[in-house]
């Protein structure tokens, strides 16, 4: 039986727990991050827009740090977000102060109906740095 790998930031939110998932698996040099998204430690959704956005890459960099690298380590992301039509251009002004620079990473936005009270979710995956 293979045991998981599992990535678990310094801060975790109640999410993990209440839903039973893993924040992260290392794998084969990458790092597989759960669906993040804006939530306080609690596990209630940051309310405005903006701030759930920065928080779930907040949360997502968390993460990032905690097996060792970084969102320029990232080479897949998929973005999930309730009503597109009216928050994705906002949504995407806020991911640039993430996103870096030129080359990006490969993406996907899906529109959604639901995301458990949240409006923004980002899963990535990451390739590990050498003895990361």
């Amino acid at each position: 039986m293979t045991v998981r790998d599992v990535v678990t930031p310094p801060d975790r939110h109640a999410l993990y727990e209440l839903h039973r998932y893993s924040p992260a698996i290392r794998s084969n040099g990458l790092l597989f991050v759960s669906g993040q998204v804006g939530s306080r430690a609690d596990g209630s959704p940051e309310p405005e827009l903006d701030a759930q956005v920065r928080l779930a890459f907040q949360n997502l960099n968390a993460i990032l740090a905690a097996a060792g690298c970084s969102f320029n380590d990232v080479i897949d992301v998929t973005v999930f977000m309730v009503d597109p039509h009216t928050h994705f251009e906002r949504a995407w002004a806020v991911v640039a102060e993430y996103w870096g620079e030129a080359p990006y990473p490969t993406a996907t936005a899906v529109g959604v109906t639901w995301l458990s009270g949240f409006q923004f979710e980002i899963k990535v995956i990451a390739r590990l740095p050498e003895g990361a």
